[in-house]
């Protein structure tokens, strides 16, 4: 399977992250699965690739051709693929064709934005796989706070829950999004308007 893992570039975070996500790639690796990433050899990104290298698993990184030419992050340099397209956009639509399910990681800005669009495509029924949010630490707790109150308020639909799944145990985690999503839903049923 090929798992895409959504996640931090930042070197600065607490250790505790980069421990958890290498331990994740290693996992992921020893489980036969590869890795679809951003590319980035710092953050959650460079941890998450550490740990399926050391595991022995193919990696694709995908990172726009401007991350190179401007130096804005450092470039995973052991990728069994690397991809350079143009945008970002480019970058995350080859990240969503070349995977089977979705993990993301404790991330920023980029994350979060890589999330709510993936979990946007399976509730419009664009793709029918796996999500799941790799809770590290409760960092994920008011991102799901949010969901839950917009729930409450009848912004999303209750069954926007079933899109994704939530966890900090890495075995429940990967058993997750290993299971097939078996029933595929319609717009209609997910979705007002």
């Amino acid at each position: 399977m090929r798992i895409c893992v959504y996640g931090a570039a930042s070197p600065t975070i607490d250790k505790k992250y980069f421990e958890l996500v290498e331990k994740m790639g290693q996992e992921m690796a020893n489980r036969g699965h590869s890795l679809v990433f951003g590319g980035g050899g710092n953050g959650l990104m460079g941890a998450a690739a550490r740990g399926v290298k050391s595991g022995g698993g193919y990696i694709l990184g995908v990172i726009p051709k401007f991350f190179d030419e401007e130096k804005v992050e450092a470039i995973c340099d052991f990728c069994d693929e690397l991809i350079q397209p143009d945008t970002m956009r480019q970058r995350k639509q080859l990240m969503e064709d070349n995977a089977d399910a979705f993990i993301i990681v404790p991330g920023g800005i980029g994350t979060y934005e890589e999330f709510f669009e993936i979990l946007t495509l399976k509730q419009l029924c664009r793709h029918n796989k796996p999500i799941a949010l790799y809770n590290i630490m409760g960092y994920y707790d008011d991102i799901n706070y949010a969901m839950e109150q917009a729930m409450k308020k009848n912004f999303i639909r209750d069954n926007c829950k079933e899109l994704y799944y939530v966890t900090d145990e890495l075995d429940d985690l990967l058993r997750y999004v290993e299971t097939p999503v078996e029933k595929i839903r319609t717009i209609k049923e997910l979705k007002d308007g």
